[in-house]
């Protein structure tokens, strides 16, 4: 019975070691595989035609300093700045048409920048980077580069949400106390904006 055992042992170790000896020495072939270009996408490019220069502006400048390329997203910040303040830089709360400077109560500015820390922030900022914090052009800077919009930022950059989802993330970046038409003018952005 030893020897049957023995026998046995020795003939699956011979033909496991024929195996692997005629595994190893029938390789397959080689593969060509062919060499593939990468080709970087473009990016969606978003326009409104019909909006003022403002807003084309403050658009374009979203979409070049972002990774944001959805239409609800854009369209709901779009919204959220003509609720604030109708795309008038220098406007004070409750209307008044002053400079930063001049602003002493209240928001300031494209969203409308409240508190002390964001008010001053805009007017640091622009001191730092030689902007006017009146200027469309400086707020639209500040914006995109303000704590509170880059916390959010991440929500806005390719989620394919919709409008109302955008806006929990719209809130937490402006923390509005009024609603307002903010979402109705984000609604109309989505109809007016086209994609080149």
């Amino acid at each position: 019975m030893k020897m049957a055992a023995n026998i046995l042992v020795a003939s699956a170790l011979a033909a496991t070691a024929t195996a692997s000896v005629q595994f190893i020495s029938v390789a397959p072939p080689p593969v060509k595989i062919p060499i593939v270009e990468f080709k970087e996408e473009e990016k969606t490019s978003w326009k409104c035609p019909d909006c003022t220069p403002n807003e084309q502006y403050v658009l374009e400048q979203i979409q070049k300093n972002t990774k944001i390329t959805d239409r609800n997203a854009l369209a709901t910040i779009l919204g959220n700045i003509k609720q604030e303040s109708n795309f008038h830089p220098d406007i004070c709360e409750g209307g008044a048409r002053v400079p930063y400077s001049d602003c002493h109560s209240g928001g300031y500015g494209l969203i409308q920048w409240t508190t002390e820390k964001r008010y001053l922030g805009l007017g640091n900022f622009c001191k730092e980077y030689g902007c006017d914090p009146s200027s469309l052009k400086g707020q639209t800077r500040y914006m995109i580069n303000e704590s509170q919009f880059q916390d959010i930022l991440p929500e806005f950059e390719g989620r394919g949400m919709s409008v109302s989802q955008y806006m929990v993330g719209a809130y937490y970046w402006l923390g509005w106390g009024i609603k307002g038409n903010r979402e109705t003018y984000a609604y109309e952005y989505t109809k007016k904006m086209i994609n080149l």
